[in-house]
């Protein structure tokens, strides 16, 4: 495989895509496992904004906890919002509306949100500070913002299989290329800091991987998504192969298949309470 060489011709672009691989995956997340530290803040009644919505899975379940109040969510490309108001459905949740909406320009007026959430959302922006300053700007006084964002330098596994290192050596060099920062839970506090977040709380939090079911399950989606169009692109840019990436992708299924496997994937999360 040829070395990696990062570039800057695709600013802003999503370095997952959004595949079916892409959303089965991200369709696994709940409130509970992804927002957990914003759930004590919730109350009923409460105007929610969820910025980067994904499948909507997360929405729904916030949806829940602010019942009746608003909640939208919002997401940049069509793809996913087709698969959050089919999951509305599914659940028969009439009331959340999931919109298209730029996070550097929310299509909201000042004001207008008890609590703007984003999950995984600011390690792919150029900008994740000034997404921060956007979800305040829409925030009331004495709202709350909340973001959650992993990084990809500090998670860890085993088997320690070298193709799994070289899915994470790819994976940082396109996204950075694409102008993001993967390794974002480190940062969440300069962050939040240099958006002026000056009552905020700074935690951590772990996904671990560590049964057969859960295991295999997350070697094989991670197989599916490395090999799909999307990323295949991203990584032919930062001198993957094809054969480079089926034999990656083999690594992450021997990797699932493994009887001791194990992973953990460290998040950083800020929860700030505006002044009223």
């Amino acid at each position: 495989m040829s070395e990696f060489i990062s570039n800057s011709g695709h600013q802003g672009r999503y370095t997952h895509g959004h595949e079916q691989a892409t959303l089965a995956s991200h369709g696994a997340r709940t409130a509970a496992n992804s927002a957990a530290y914003l759930l004590p803040v919730l109350k009923p009644g409460m105007a929610l904004l969820d910025v980067g919505c994904g499948p909507g899975t997360i929405t729904l379940d916030l949806a829940e906890a602010v019942g009746p109040g608003i909640v939208i969510g919002v997401e940049d490309v069509e793809e996913p919002l087709t698969a959050a108001r089919n999951a509305a459905t599914r659940r028969g949740d009439q009331r959340t509306r999931f919109e298209l909406g730029d996070a550097m320009a929310l299509p909201f007026e000042d004001d207008s949100f008890d609590v703007v959430h984003a999950h995984q959302v600011l390690q792919h922006l150029a900008d994740p500070v000034g997404a921060l300053r956007e979800m305040v700007r829409v925030c009331r006084p004495g709202g709350w913002i909340a973001a959650r964002d992993a990084d990809y330098a500090a998670m860890t596994w085993f088997p320690e299989l070298p193709e799994l290192e070289e899915w994470r050596t790819i994976y940082r060099a396109a996204a950075r290329a694409n102008g993001a920062e993967p390794d974002a839970a480190r940062r969440m506090r300069t962050w939040a800091m240099r958006a002026e977040l000056s009552s905020a709380r700074y935690t951590s939090s772990v996904w671990n991987y560590a049964d057969s079911e859960m295991c295999r399950w997350w070697g094989y989606s991670q197989a599916d998504r490395l090999v799909g169009t999307t990323f295949a692109q991203q990584a032919g840019e930062q001198g993957a192969t094809s054969l480079d990436l089926q034999r990656i992708a083999d690594g992450w299924r021997t990797w699932g298949d493994a009887p001791d496997a194990w992973f953990a994937i460290l998040h950083g999360e800020v929860l700030a309470q505006l002044p009223a």
